[in-house]
């Protein structure tokens, strides 16, 4: 790693958070949902996906980065983001809603639908900026976040990982998986080095998330 990190590599700085902030502030509305490959939208704004496994809380994350309790639907039941769900962020950024692996309660059938929506969506969107992989901080990678791990480094898709759930941890125990993960993708060609832990019931890292991602979605913002 460079010494002098630009934004998009993860530095933090008073203007990047600012940044950060005054992107999630703007108007977050659905835009649009996909279930088949036909209804993908076309490509337009900057895209950052949001992968994970079914019970990892992207639903959680999506609204605590954007301050609305229920953009995304938060569920008991793993696996009820069954489509690819659009959100326009301030006419700036798309955030796409990928369905959870893993979990799923449905036929083979159609989880090779959504397998196959998912996979032509990551390999055939030329405005995806970065996908976030979504990992819970309590339990680290699973068989199901390698795998799409080299889904993504098939298809030369940089992806970022996203501890979630940080704040069931102690400091030490986090530290601990830090090192795990970075030691775990370090393989990965398509890995972004830089770990964000997360906690959407504390807020803890939102505003670092935000800061990265505002740099994505209109660098030239941040000077």
């Amino acid at each position: 790693m460079t010494d002098k990190l630009r934004p998009e590599d993860g530095a933090v700085t008073p203007e990047t958070l600012e940044a950060g902030r005054k992107l999630f502030a703007a108007e977050c509305q659905f835009t649009w949902g996909a279930t088949r490959l036909a209804e993908l939208p076309p490509p337009g704004l900057p895209e950052i996906a949001f992968a994970g496994r079914s019970n990892v809380g992207k639903s959680s994350l999506v609204n605590a980065l954007t301050g609305r309790n229920t953009l995304a639907r938060v569920s008991n039941t793993p696996g009820r983001t069954q489509q690819l769900n659009f959100f326009n962020l301030g006419d700036r950024l798309t955030l796409v809603d990928l369905p959870g692996y893993g979990f799923a309660k449905v036929s083979k059938d159609k989880v090779a639908q959504w397998v196959d929506l998912t996979e032509t969506f990551l390999a055939g969107r030329p405005n995806l900026k970065r996908v976030l992989v979504l990992i819970d901080s309590r339990h680290g990678p699973k068989a199901p976040d390698h795998a799409a791990m080299k889904l993504l480094d098939k298809s030369a898709v940089s992806y970022q990982i996203v501890l979630t759930k940080t704040d069931k941890m102690k400091p030490a125990e986090l530290e601990a998986m830090t090192r795990t993960v970075a030691e775990a993708i370090r393989p990965h060609v398509a890995a972004h080095p830089v770990i964000l832990p997360t906690s959407s019931e504390t807020g803890a890292g939102i505003p670092e998330l935000r800061a990265t991602l505002a740099a994505l979605g209109n660098p030239a913002a941040l000077g």
